[in-house]
């Protein structure tokens, strides 16, 4: 499976691509939607919450099971996929385009730097 280049990543399989406005686009990998089979279900933060790295920020439901998602990163939820809510499946049919789950406006920029990049990405699912 391919690991796009241009984004960060963290062991719970999130990944977040910095936006030119600033904003911190926030989703789960290609791994994760294939691991959890078909999706049925998104529960999303409310925007405006604050959720924190590493932190618990929602739950996505599958056939299969019921997965915590973890931020990869702190700050205020600034927009969530609201297309999740009526169409689940796309987290597997495009987890790194319109399956997205939040925008974050971060706290700290930096903390980008403690997630994996693609090759480290790469190498932990292998």
């Amino acid at each position: 499976m391919s690991v796009p280049e241009d984004r960060r990543y963290s062991k719970e399989h999130e990944w977040a691509l910095a936006e030119p406005d600033g904003l911190i686009l926030v989703g789960i990998t290609d791994v994760a939607q294939h691991e959890l089979g078909d999706v049925v279900y998104v529960e999303l933060p409310a925007i405006g919450e604050r959720v924190a790295q590493h932190a618990k920020m929602g739950e996505i439901e599958s056939v299969k099971a019921v997965s915590e998602l973890f931020s990869p990163l702190s700050g205020e939820v600034a927009d969530v996929n609201a297309d999740l809510k009526d169409n689940p499946e796309l987290v597997n049919e495009s987890p790194y385009e319109n399956g997205w789950i939040i925008r974050v406006k971060p706290d700290d920029v930096s903390e980008l730097g403690a997630l994996l990049d693609a090759p480290a990405y790469a190498a932990l699912t292998e």
